[in-house]
């Protein structure tokens, strides 16, 4: 099987924060995706430009969105095409999931290698999230939007822990 990279978005301007929460919750993210089965990571920056010390001790390429404010698409469409052509697939990983299981990947990354589908995503409590892999065939017209309108196959991944989900301060746990 071919190449597995991670996208993990980081271009928000993090308003309901109050300000960078990727600069905070990043190395969490990345210590994470880097302990999952992903041959590379492209991390994109947008609203607030992430310093070199932001990924922490993870080796990762970072590059920017521009037109970061058309939603979360424009920064996942900046990310594919910042992948090598031997990339098969991307996982879309959210800099905002601190709590995000090196397993749920496995998971996700191992049912899409099984044939699942071309968009594969975790599920928690039923309810479709983070990390979604995409092969390369459904890169193509991703909305401003991004994926969530797109059908995908749903890997349970309950037993694992939520990846979190920080829009305000309070959401934070100990961990990040």
């Amino acid at each position: 099987m071919g190449r597995v990279a991670a996208v993990v978005l980081a271009a928000g301007e993090g308003s309901r924060f109050g300000g960078p929460k990727q600069r905070l919750l990043l190395p969490h993210v990345l210590e994470r995706v880097a302990a999952s089965p992903v041959d590379e990571i492209v991390v994109v920056e947008g609203a607030y430009p992430l310093e070199p010390s932001a990924a922490g001790s993870t080796p990762c390429r970072v590059v920017r969105c521009e037109d970061w404010r058309r939603g979360p698409g424009a920064s996942l469409r900046r990310g594919l095409g910042a992948l090598a052509p031997d990339v098969e697939a991307a996982v879309v990983i959210l800099a905002d999931g601190p709590e995000l299981a090196p397993e749920a990947v496995e998971r996700v990354v191992g049912a899409w290698r099984s044939g699942a589908g071309p968009i594969v995503a975790a599920s928690y409590g039923d309810a479709r999230s983070h990390p979604l892999v995409v092969e390369r065939s459904a890169w193509d017209d991703v909305p401003d939007t991004g994926l969530r309108a797109r059908a995908a196959v749903l890997v349970a991944c309950d037993d694992l822990g939520h990846p979190g989900d920080v829009d305000r301060p309070e959401d934070m746990t100990g961990d990040a």
